[in-house]
């Protein structure tokens, strides 16, 4: 920019682009027991910059904020306000009714990073297939069997 270019936006003359952000909704899980608690997130939330719909569910714990708003910006007026949130950890999933988290609302579960949880190629133990190494026609199988 330059020493002209920085003595102008010392002085106000020139002004630095702002990072817009981006048209988002943004889903918390809020503990919320009563109407009371109820108001206050939706009142906390819905006077957010940038904030275009708030939704709230007291029966889900859940509120879904609509607009030019950021995760972070969410979470923290919630703090604001004494009330504790995270990210909406629950992903629509359709599986039969046995499959789902019974703490998870109907028709959803919890959201789990797959790779975090299933290591990349087939379970070895020592050189020998998991099916193998627990096999009666296995000489070296666990010896507790």
């Amino acid at each position: 920019m330059g020493m002209l270019g920085n003595a102008a936006t010392k002085l106000g003359i020139l002004k630095k682009k702002k990072n817009r952000k981006t048209f988002q909704t943004v889903i918390v899980k809020v503990k919320m027991d009563c109407n009371g608690c109820e108001r206050k997130v939706k009142k906390a939330l819905s006077s957010m910059k940038g904030a275009q719909t708030v939704a709230v569910d007291t029966k889900q714990q859940r509120a879904e904020v609509t607009g030019y708003v950021d995760a972070k910006d969410v979470l923290r007026r919630l703090r604001a306000v004494d009330k504790r949130g995270e990210i909406w950890p629950f992903v629509s999933c359709p599986h039969p009714a046995s499959v789902y988290d019974g703490k998870a609302p109907p028709g959803q579960v919890r959201h789990v990073d797959t790779a975090a949880v299933a290591p990349p190629g087939p379970m070895a133990v020592h050189g020998q297939a998991i099916s193998q190494a627990f096999s009666d026609e296995n000489p070296n199988a666990c010896a507790i069997m």
